[in-house]
């Protein structure tokens, strides 16, 4: 085994358990959690096999909800509001000294967490409104 190897595990997993601790936090927030549970779990499994189990049914949950947050006109624009609420309050805590925790720290949190939404959005968007062939 050389030295690569545990510095790519290391590696895979900081990033799948960043995605899958985001992913949890954004089961209450707004934003695309299962989505993100479903990528640190896609992570972790390339190097934990044991996980692969876990995959095809946050997986299954995962695309109903990516179907559902895009169903209908309202859920969209709520959507699209949020994530431009999110953008516009991060620009505002990286602006305005006076809020608790102000600085670009927290505003580029706010502003990315705003560009994952809708990003997410328009993915689930095109994934749904993609034609079938039989």
């Amino acid at each position: 085994m050389g030295v690569g190897r545990p510095v790519k595990r290391v590696a895979v997993l900081v990033a799948g358990g960043l995605l899958l601790v985001v992913g949890v936090a954004l089961l209450v927030l707004p934003g695309p959690g299962l989505l993100l549970v479903l990528a640190g779990l896609l992570v972790l499994a390339s190097e934990f096999p044991a996980l692969e189990r876990y995959v095809d049914p946050v997986r299954d949950r995962a695309m109903k909800a990516a179907e559902d947050s895009v169903a209908s006109p309202l859920r969209i624009a709520g959507s699209v509001a949020a994530g431009l609420l999110l953008i516009a309050a991060g620009v505002v805590w990286g602006v305005v000294d006076s809020l608790p925790m102000s600085g670009w720290s927290t505003g580029s949190s706010l502003v990315l967490s705003g560009l994952v939404l809708l990003a997410l959005l328009v993915w689930s968007y095109r994934r749904t409104r993609r034609p079938t062939s039989r």
